[in-house]
């Protein structure tokens, strides 16, 4: 790994919303997908929204740059009295994998659930995202689930 580098995590706020686009644009690029404009500017109002039903964000800052996000949401879970915390994105620019933006976005998601009483955070990632998941093999437990969803 490479030399740590000072990460600065944040919310998102509306100046952001061109780097935030560019930034979620490649995480799905990554993920073989993309959406239409109407639901870039949708999933962006509702990120600075004050809706507890929807996504929060915050986003990695270096040297004064946005160069790493994160979308998460508290719900009920039925095995619960507290609700959880899904972490659903999450994304680093590939010049800052290795630095830390990762493993800061999602501590600073860890820091978020605990302030609610959320006593988990949870994630997907596909098999063959070897990089993310080298970091989250040190934060986090794999489970034995398999993701199902109707075609």
């Amino acid at each position: 790994m490479s030399q740590p580098t000072t990460v600065i995590v944040r919310a998102l706020r509306a100046e952001d919303e061109d780097a935030w686009r560019a930034l979620w644009k490649d995480y799905l690029a990554f993920y073989e997908t993309s959406v239409p404009d109407v639901v870039y500017a949708s999933t962006f109002e509702r990120l600075l929204g004050d809706d507890p039903r929807d996504f929060s964000a915050l986003v990695a800052e270096h040297d004064g740059r946005v160069v790493g996000l994160t979308h998460y949401l508290f719900h009920r879970h039925a095995w619960r009295i507290e609700e959880v915390c899904y972490l659903q994105d999450l994304y680093a620019l590939p010049d800052m994998r290795g630095k830390g933006v990762g493993r800061a976005l999602i501590e600073a998601v860890y820091a978020a659930a605990d302030r609610a009483g959320a006593p988990t955070v949870y994630w997907l990632t596909q098999s063959f995202n070897a990089t993310a998941r080298q970091l989250y093999d040190r934060i986090g437990v794999v489970t034995p689930f398999i993701k199902y969803q109707r075609p």
